[in-house]
């Protein structure tokens, strides 16, 4: 009964309708799909897929796990794909680039000096699906620098925190503590005005060539990239005397990262049983002697 009312009126030639049924109402505007905010901070943990379900922004003054740095689009055939770009794909890559720069940006150094940890966040499939093409360049900051630590909560954003060297981020001086195996067991940071034995020198960037390690001779490349910034660091002959002056420690990110083309290894030197006080840099061949031969 309802219905035929309406219809009846609708069909009227009243002077208050037009016959237009939108009766001259402004367009509605386009429907848009969610996008998320750079430099934000959330209580969630770091994922791969970042659905709308589970995006919260809060402020960074407030403990929280991820902060957002940039939020970039991606195009050409990375857009094209059906579902979001693999991390270990051409657009993956580009993606996780980008996020390098931008972060290193954000924080106001290269963040690879500092116990931070970055990723990208892409649009959960169903997203992507319906036209989403935007990535989330995500950092963290972790606990140590072992095996890329353990995510910490923090209070406060990383905007610019490595613009200052009382950040207490930068990576520095470790004692390093063997396990039964002989391989490193534990590596906590420690001030380098205590009693150490290892102490970072920089990040080598492996080239193309170069594989994953996995056996002990796979190694034997990372350790000789890491001698070359041991030497620049603690100004010391880069020669075969070198492997007697110290060992080194290379640590290059997981597998996951290596796959989206990130193959910077982050090395130091290392004197196994020594008791070192103060940093060794530029202190040349007499704070670092042959040790044996």
């Amino acid at each position: 009964m309802g219905v035929a009312v309406l219809l009846a009126a609708g069909c009227g030639g009243s002077g208050d309708i037009d016959g237009d049924l939108t009766n001259n109402w402004g367009a509605m505007a386009a429907a848009t799909s969610f996008q998320p905010v750079a430099e934000t901070c959330h209580l969630s943990n770091f994922a791969v897929s970042g659905p709308r379900a589970t995006y919260e922004e809060v402020d960074c003054t407030v403990l929280h796990r991820t902060e957002t740095v940039f939020v970039g689009e991606y195009t050409g055939t990375a857009a094209e794909t059906e579902a979001p770009p693999e991390g270990s794909s051409a657009g993956g890559k580009d993606a996780y680039r980008v996020c390098d720069d931008k972060t290193t940006e954000y924080v106001g150094g290269p963040w690879r000096d500092a116990r931070l940890w970055i990723g990208v966040t892409n649009p959960s499939p169903a997203a992507w699906g319906g036209g989403s093409r935007w990535f989330r360049c995500e950092v963290v900051e972790l606990d140590s620098i072992e095996d890329d630590g353990a995510l910490v909560q923090r209070a406060g954003t990383l905007r610019g925190a490595l613009n200052s060297a009382s950040s207490g981020l930068e990576l520095g001086c470790y004692a390093i503590g063997l396990s039964s195996s002989g391989a490193i067991g534990t590596m906590p940071a420690t001030d380098c005005g205590q009693k150490h034995n290892a102490e970072f020198v920089g990040v080598w960037n492996a080239p193309d060539s170069a594989s994953y390690p996995k056996a002990d001779s796979d190694w034997d490349e990372f350790h000789d990239g890491c001698r070359t910034l041991v030497a620049t660091f603690a100004a010391v002959p880069n020669d075969a005397d070198l492997r007697y002056r110290t060992g080194v420690v290379s640590l290059p990110g997981n597998t996951e990262v290596w796959a989206q083309g990130d193959h910077n290894v982050r090395c130091y030197l290392w004197l196994d049983g020594a008791k070192l006080i103060g940093s060794l840099k530029g202190k040349g061949t007499k704070a670092l002697p042959v040790q044996y031969k």
